[in-house]
């Protein structure tokens, strides 16, 4: 019976261990998977004789994520000059005239800005908030502070935090919460991430203590 129940432990290990290695890996392909498929639909801006199964009489997989690639870093080009920028303030000017085009390419123009933008502190800070009760804590992310109407009804500064939901951190919940009630953590914003997408398993380890030598005696 101790024999059995050791074999059983054994393959039980084996197991673990295998999922561990291929598991991850599986998951890894199947997301750049679909993100190269993805960028790979920028092929059909292309007229179909110069496409590669017309050309080269199959299709070469990836050739769309570098052709989209190629748009993005030529368009950044143009846009850089002021030629391009003035044609962007025309062609936004048209789109913001549509009522439905206006609030959906405002909205996701200054989202893409908040996360891109290098100067902006916009979840670039890991942070932890009592929510959704008082001593149950949550991980968030700063996305900014709150200025205008938000602010002006406040008694004190507040600060504007995403508390993602897990294990799927692009929906969650937008809170305000006094500043002084924010405590900052020193993980990095992908270890956040991690953390929630793996539903708190994954945990970054504590920063090694900041050792203060004492001053020389004179």
């Amino acid at each position: 019976m101790s024999d059995g129940i050791k074999k059983t432990s054994t393959l039980r290990k084996w197991l673990v261990a295998g999922l561990l290695v291929w598991a991850p890996l599986a998951i890894t392909v199947w997301v750049i998977g679909l993100i190269i498929g993805f960028m790979d639909r920028s092929i059909l801006l292309l007229p179909p004789e110069f496409r590669p199964e017309a050309v080269f009489g199959f299709n070469i997989p990836g050739l769309g994520a570098l052709l989209a690639v190629a748009i993005v870093l030529l368009t950044g080009a143009l846009v850089a000059n002021f030629l391009g920028r003035t044609l962007v303030g025309w062609g936004e000017a048209v789109l913001n005239r549509i009522p439905l085009v206006r609030s959906v390419y405002s909205a996701a123009k200054q989202v893409i800005e908040t996360f891109v933008s290098q100067d902006s502190r916009s979840f670039r800070q890991v942070v932890m908030v009592e929510y959704p009760r008082k001593d149950c804590w949550s991980i968030a992310f700063l996305a900014g502070a709150p200025v205008g109407e938000v602010q002006d009804k406040t008694a004190q500064k507040v600060l504007t935090v995403f508390v993602p939901t897990a294990p799927n951190p692009t929906s969650g919940f937008v809170i305000m919460v006094p500043e002084h009630e924010v405590i900052p953590l020193q993980m990095s914003v992908e270890e956040g991430f991690r953390m929630v997408i793996s539903l708190g398993v994954v945990t970054p380890k504590s920063p090694a203590p900041v050792s203060v030598e004492p001053p020389p005696v004179a």
